[in-house]
């Protein structure tokens, strides 16, 4: 029985990093490339930083992931499920108010959550301990998901309103070669 648990949570891995990997590409390579590749990157970094923290501190175990002698912390979530969860959510709140913003949280938090307390239960993939439960993972993937939310639009902010650069090595603004 314990062979065919494993077995399963080995499948359901590989699956779900294999779908994720597939879906990437459509996320990032879009219309304003170079935002979604920061959306990823900004994903990337404050997903793992978390995970370790959680990790290093004992509130989550990942008893099966890849490179388990080297990472403590899970591989295809902070580098494939969370950062591809973040650009769809960026992409369909990117004109919204702060309203929409908070409400389409939940199409993307909720399933995670479910997933998550399924994966804890019933596979070896992740264990909750020191009283972490599903709503710990549902509070701070709605902060997650809201401070690289924030990020994001801070940096299209900057980009938009002062940092812009009119001219550099690889474009030369038209408007400026009339000085």
């Amino acid at each position: 029985m314990r062979r065919k648990r494993s077995a399963v949570s080995v499948a359901f891995l590989i699956l779900t990093t294999l779908a994720g990997i597939v879906l990437l590409p459509f996320a990032i390579v879009k219309r304003s490339f170079k935002d979604w590749l920061i959306v990823y990157l900004v994903g990337v970094m404050g997903n793992s930083l978390a995970d370790r923290y959680l990790v290093s501190k004992g509130y989550l175990r990942y008893n099966i992931r890849p490179y388990k002698g080297k990472f403590k912390i899970h591989l295809p979530f902070d580098y494939i499920h969370y950062p591809l969860m973040l650009l769809y959510y960026n992409q369909w709140t990117l004109n919204s108010k702060p309203a929409g913003i908070f409400l389409k949280l939940f199409p993307f938090v909720i399933p995670q959550v479910i997933f998550e307390t399924i994966a804890e239960k019933k596979t070896k993939l992740i264990s909750w301990r020191k009283g972490w439960s599903w709503y710990h993972s549902l509070i701070s993937l709605v902060i997650k998901l809201l401070l690289c939310r924030g990020t994001i639009a801070l940096v299209r902010i900057i980009n938009n309103d002062r940092i812009s650069a009119k001219k550099t090595p690889f474009h030369d603004d038209p408007s400026q070669n009339n000085q």
